[in-house]
């Protein structure tokens, strides 16, 4: 349920103090506060559990959370408002390396995974409900050493420790000129990270977003460097392109593991001069962009296969970055919500609220679909309830229920490609060469193949 590695970019604010000197890299148990299905606006909060013996469960005007030591052990104590909270609503005790929770005959009762409980031990990726709030147990996460109560709206934010420090790295990285390269899942938020890094960067020029993959390959040089008038049938007119009109911004290439390798060279000779020439002339112009570059294809072992530039990998991978599909990161689930629903409801969002059971649906769910699909059904979610609290009812419909399978391979795939190459190899007598003119290659394409495989010309040449 909680990737292992590393995505997105955020700010946190409002630390409370260390619930415990927990061990750099060891694990811990964690308890997240995910979704206040009553005021889903409010903040999710994340508790490191490893110096912590009990958590009490209690109702107060607003969420707050302290440490205290007692004769019984270290408690750890979350208020938590709502009519629905009792004054003591449940306890969660450590028992060895478990954790039981237990219900202190709250009015409402206290749920894990649905089902009301008097007592349960807890696995990992059980959702707790207490009064409409809905928690999220990790049974062993890398802790970060503090506590953390995030605002609900920065440009991007998460409770998962090794994700905050991931987007420590990335904020960081955004001061600088460096380029970066976003990877991950279709919908996964790459055009929000690149979007953040630009506002971190304090850059004066525009951001400027450019899908590699939506714009015919005629035109992308066009679209990409601009065109004078003429230059073309339909050229009525001097056009600056994407590159220009992010000049002193930041140009975000979007897909660019679908950039065709011609349109690859000229980006990389662009970067390189810090100058582009526009389609029709050929006087430079100079250019001075930030680019932050995006793809959900693995560009490693397009550079093998020979379609994308390994000069231009290296290039655009400055700093990379790679974002966890939603699935991986459910205890966001709530600081997303709360971040989505002022843009969906506008000032209505105050008003939305979800069932547990809508509230506990979405934390179930896989997502194949990632943040884009999160985004369209509490949009029409919102429709659909005319008002009244977001329950099964009015999410289900929205849900794609699509199974997510891996990529399909390469339509070469590596043992092929190897196979080819030895054939190659073979009919040439290891003449690199000839080889490269076969594969329609430069021969230092030839040479990075040879040497991944660790194939040696001269056993060929040997033969003959």
């Amino acid at each position: 349920m909680f990737g292992d590695e590393e995505a997105g970019a955020t700010t946190t604010s409002g630390a409370r103090k260390p619930s415990g000197d927990a061990k750099t890299g060891a694990s811990s148990a964690y308890l997240f506060l995910v979704l206040h299905c009553e005021s889903p606006l409010l903040r999710g909060a994340r508790f490191c559990l490893s110096e912590t013996d009990e958590v009490v469960f209690a109702r107060g005007a607003t969420s707050t959370s302290s440490l205290a030591v007692t004769p019984e052990g270290r408690v750890l104590t979350v208020v938590l408002p709502g009519s629905f909270v009792s004054r003591t609503h449940a306890r969660l005790l450590r028992a060895h390396d478990s954790w039981v929770l237990v219900d202190l005959d709250s009015r409402n009762g206290t749920f894990v995974n649905g089902e009301r409980i008097s007592r349960a031990v807890l696995a990992d990726g059980d959702v707790i409900e207490c009064g409409r709030v809905l928690f999220v147990f990790g049974a062993s996460i890398t802790p970060s050493g503090k506590d953390s109560w995030p605002t609900p709206d920065p440009l991007l934010v998460s409770l998962l420790p090794s994700l905050e420090a991931s987007h420590a790295r990335l904020a960081a990285v955004a001061r600088s000129t460096i380029p970066v390269l976003l990877l991950g899942e279709s919908g996964a938020g790459k055009e929000i990270a690149a979007r953040a890094v630009h506002t971190i960067s304090g850059r004066a020029g525009a951001f400027v977003a450019m899908n590699c993959a939506a714009i015919s390959h005629g035109l992308l040089e066009s679209q990409l460097f601009g065109h004078v008038k003429g230059a073309f049938s339909g050229a009525v007119r001097d056009e600056p392109g994407y590159f220009r009109a992010a000049h002193q911004g930041t140009l975000f290439l979007d897909e660019i593991g679908d950039l065709p390798l011609a349109s690859q060279a000229a980006l990389l000779r662009a970067l390189e001069e810090g100058a582009v020439v526009p389609v029709g002339t050929t006087r430079p112009i100079a250019v001075e962009a930030r680019v932050v570059a995006a793809t959900n294809r693995p560009l490693h072992d397009l550079v093998i296969q020979g379609v994308f530039r390994a000069d231009l990998l290296a290039r655009l991978s400055g700093f990379t970055h790679r974002l966890l599909p939603l699935r991986e990161r459910v205890c966001d689930l709530g600081l997303l919500i709360a971040a989505l629903l002022p843009k969906l409801a506008g000032a209505e969002a105050d008003r939305v609220s979800f069932t547990p059971e809508g509230g506990l649906r979405l934390l179930r769910y896989g997502w194949p679909l990632n943040v884009r699909e999160l985004r369209h059904c509490l949009a029409a979610a919102i429709v659909m309830s005319d008002g009244a609290p977001l329950d099964v009812a009015v999410l289900e419909p929205s849900l794609t229920h699509v199974v997510q399978r891996p990529p399909k391979p390469p339509e070469s795939s590596e043992q092929d490609l190897r196979t080819r190459l030895v054939t190659a190899l073979e009919a040439r007598a290891g003449n690199v060469a000839a080889v490269a003119r076969d594969f329609g290659k430069a021969p230092t394409q030839i040479h990075r193949w040879m040497k991944h495989f660790e194939v040696d010309p001269n056993a060929f040449r040997a033969k003959k």
